[in-house]
Formats: structure tokens, C-alpha cells, sequence
């Protein structure tokens, strides 16, 4: 059944993952990760549930804001199998995440500048090998090495594969906070309902917040956001905080197709200011 925003909530009806993973979701998600993080306070993980929301986007988007406004950045593409921040951005690094995992190389020598938006990228491999197939003890071991490397930088900002696998928990587990994206489709507030779940029923899991994305308007975005916060409230007694929404602009699609960040190509377009004024909130949560 799908969560339909204008959908009274029984627990009957209690919203649930819907995609083609579905059962894989389902039994990951019930699996205990083995392996203990280590966690920094700088980290922010960046989740949706589901693809297609505008994540990798927002991370981007994110990263160049806090970049220009003084902080040291690393972002980290936490989805090797299926990553995208250096397409976005119209780069071709020379090492990426896959040739850490294979032990190739280590992390610092991985980093990629973006000179563009003056942060540091991590970047992953589409199509390489899928981060589900990692065995756990070298996920870990590159995640103490992130930890570590948190370090050198005022934020890091790791952009997680879609859905609740053992290795997107294992991700999420190293931050300090985590934003769920969400957009108005019902796929969407399922998804982040499952991921919010995970959150809140796992150990060394982050505080959650949401940022509601491609909103037709403030009012509309404010709607989806209820809709899910109601899920939250009656099935896991949690309200997970508002960071803000980010109203629907074709400037983002324009960049992304250019492959630039929206922040060089249109910084002053309604979506770049709502999304700085979402790193304003980040930013006075952590003086």
C-alpha cells in the first residue's frame, strides 16, 4: 500500500519500502551490522530511501555553500556501484573510492579538488563493483579511515547510496547527523519512513532532520513534510526536525545538465537560496 500524503494513518497502514529491492531492503535492513563505527561530529550523511529525489544534487549543492563560506569540505560519494557526484560536476578523477576498497590506494590519495567550488571530492565508479558486495571488515576499516581523515576538514558530507542496505546503515553510522531528502511522491515518503525507522530502532545511529526537495511551494513542502512527521509520530514517537524546503527550480536541472554546481551557475536562483538557508540552520547547530 502506499502512503498517500492525504492518507489517514492506522497502523494498519503503516507505510512500508516500495521499490523492486523491496525484499533484499527488508532483509538487510533486519541483519544487525557486525561491525561497531567510529563516528565524528562533522560528518553529515545525506540519505533519501529512495533514488531520484535530488540527494546527490543537495549534497553537492551543500558542500559548495559550506565550501564558500570559509569551511574546509570533503564529500564523500558513499554509492561506488552507482555513483554520480563526478558526473555532476563534470569530472574525471584519476582514483576514486574503488581503488580504496581494493587497498590501490589510500584515501587522501584518492581526493579529487573540485577548484570550481573550492572542496574535496571522494568520488565512486558507476557501474564498478556494487558497495553491497564489500566485505565488512574492509567497509570498516575505510570508514576509520574516513573517520580519521574527518580530521583535516570542517565537514564532511557523505552522499549514501539509496535504500537501507547493511552498508548504507554502516555509512550512516559515522555521522553525527544525518538530512533525509524527500520530494511529494508516495514512494518517497515510504522509503524515508523505512530509512527514519532504521534510524531510530538502530544502535550509534544519527539524529535525523528532513529537507523537503522540488516543493511547488513553500505550503506544498510543508504538506509533504506533515505528512511524513505524521507517520513518524504514531508508528515511532519521533519528530524529526525540518531543516527547511527547497522550492521547485528549473536552474537545477540547467546545472546539472551542464555539469556544474547550481551554486556556480546560478547562485542567487531560488533553489540555491533556499539551500543556503538550510546550511545557515547546520551551521548555528554546530557553534
Amino acid at each position: 500500500m502506499c502512503y498517500h500524503i492525504c492518507s489517514p494513518i492506522t497502523k494498519e497502514n503503516e507505510p512500508q519500502p516500495k521499490n523492486i529491492k523491496d525484499k533484499k531492503m527488508t532483509d538487510t535492513a533486519t541483519q544487525p551490522v557486525t561491525q561497531k563505527a567510529a563516528k565524528a561530529e562533522n560528518i553529515i550523511a545525506i540519505a533519501s530511501g529512495k533514488g531520484g529525489v535530488g540527494k546527490t544534487w543537495f549534497a553537492i549543492t551543500l558542500s559548495h555553500i559550506f565550501a564558500r563560506s570559509g569551511r574546509r569540505v570533503l564529500l564523500f560519494d558513499g554509492d561506488i556501484g552507482l555513483a554520480n557526484v563526478d558526473v555532476q560536476l563534470g569530472l574525471t578523477p584519476k582514483r576514486d573510492l574503488s581503488s580504496v576498497f581494493s587497498g590501490q590506494s589510500t584515501m587522501a590519495d584518492a581526493i579529487t579538488r573540485y577548484d570550481a567550488g573550492n572542496f574535496d571530492i571522494l568520488a565512486g565508479r558507476s557501474g564498478s563493483t556494487s558497495l553491497s558486495a564489500i566485505p565488512q571488515e574492509r567497509l570498516k576499516a575505510v570508514g576509520d579511515a574516513l573517520v580519521n581523515l574527518a580530521g583535516n576538514y570542517d565537514y564532511v558530507i557523505i552522499d549514501l547510496g539509496a535504500g537501507i542496505e547493511q552498508n548504507v546503515q554502516y555509512l550512516t553510522s559515522l555521522a553525527s547527523k544525518c538530512v533525509v531528502v524527500i520530494n511529494d511522491e508516495p514512494t518517497s515518503l515510504t522509503d524515508a519512513y523505512a530509512f527514519i525507522k532504521l534510524c531510530v530502532t538502530k544502535p550509534h545511529m544519527p539524529d535525523v532532520h528532513i529537507v523537503v526537495n522540488s516543493a511547488a511551494s513553500q505550503k506544498e513542502g510543508e504538506k509533504t513534510y506533515a505528512a511524513l512527521t505524521r507517520a513518524c509520530t504514531n508508528f515511532l514517537n519521533i519528530t524529526p526536525p525540518c531543516l527547511g524546503i527547497i522550492r521547485k527550480d528549473n536552474k537545477v536541472k540547467d546545472s546539472i545538465r551542464s555539469q556544474q554546481s547550481l551554486i556556480t551557475k546560478a547562485p542567487h536562483t531560488t533553489a540555491a537560496s533556499d539551500a543556503a538557508a538550510i546550511s545557515i540552520k547546520l551551521l548555528k547547530h554546530d557553534e
